[in-house]
């Protein structure tokens, strides 16, 4: 890993692996999330960079979320999380580039939450998965508003109003979770379809995230609209790219295409 302390970060190629290393189990205080949105800024900044991975250290834990001896000697809901918000995903502004989540083991509180920030979420199938907050008197702000938009919605008010646990395969049963995989093939899986995506093309996987966050709560014609309008500068740098113009050239000479990234 290139980088010390409890975010630790490798980059292979065009893909960046993070891990969240802070035993025991990879709680998030203050520093820990400032750092968490620096990584993902730059990472999100850097043109040689193109997917990352998120997983946490030890197999044990993913992430339990908030670091409580922080929020005992003051932290609180409104502390200064850093330029990603909370966990340095959920709120980093113009993010377009794809993340892999490799669930390693107990996901929970801000935990769940900075895991369904990826686009992408495998599990080992010995991952687990809750919202306790409920039993704190406290609210899962981040979840109660994205979770019902992820999963059936009677199963997300069940899991937001119970705070129960569920594991990998209900995780998977329920569209959580894209895959579950044995612990040893949890790092090799995610990687393979890092490689996957970082070979596709990035002005693409830029526009499509783009598009989602941008009309996630619009009509179909008004979000229809929007894209063909080419007010997102993400769709609008690919209409205008050397990248389409070379997929359309690949299609018709039968090869495959090779991305710019312009």
């Amino acid at each position: 890993m290139d980088k010390a302390g409890p975010v630790k970060t490798r980059a292979d190629g065009r893909i960046l692996e993070v891990v969240l290393d802070r035993p025991k189990a990879n709680a998030i205080d203050q520093s820990t999330s400032q750092e968490l949105g620096r990584v993902f800024a730059n990472f999100r900044d850097d043109p040689d960079l193109r997917v990352a991975i998120l997983t946490g250290g030890g197999d044990r834990f993913f992430c339990a979320g908030w670091d409580l001896n922080a929020a005992a000697d003051g932290e609180s809901a409104t502390t200064d999380f850093g330029v990603g918000g909370f966990g340095g995903l959920q709120e980093l502004s113009d993010f377009n580039k794809p993340v892999i989540a490799a669930v390693n083991g107990i996901a929970c509180g801000g935990g769940f939450e900075l895991m369904i920030c990826a686009d992408i979420i495998v599990a080992s199938d010995s991952a687990t998965f809750a919202l306790p907050e409920i039993n704190a008197g406290t609210l899962a702000d981040a979840a109660t508003i994205k979770l019902p938009k992820m999963i059936p919605h009677h199963i997300a008010m069940e899991l937001l109003f119970t705070g129960r646990w569920i594991d990998a395969a209900e995780a998977a049963q329920w569209g959580l979770v894209n895959e579950v995989v044995k612990p040893e093939q949890l790092l090799p899986c995610a990687r393979e379809i890092a490689q996957l995506l970082a070979e596709g093309p990035p002005l693409v996987f830029a526009a499509i995230k783009e598009v989602v966050r941008k009309t996630q709560n619009m009509d179909f014609q008004e979000a229809l609209d929007l894209v063909n309008s080419q007010s997102l500068p993400a769709v609008r740098t690919l209409y205008n790219s050397e990248d389409m113009h070379e997929g359309a050239k690949a299609f018709s000479e039968k090869r495959l295409p090779v991305w710019k990234g312009r």
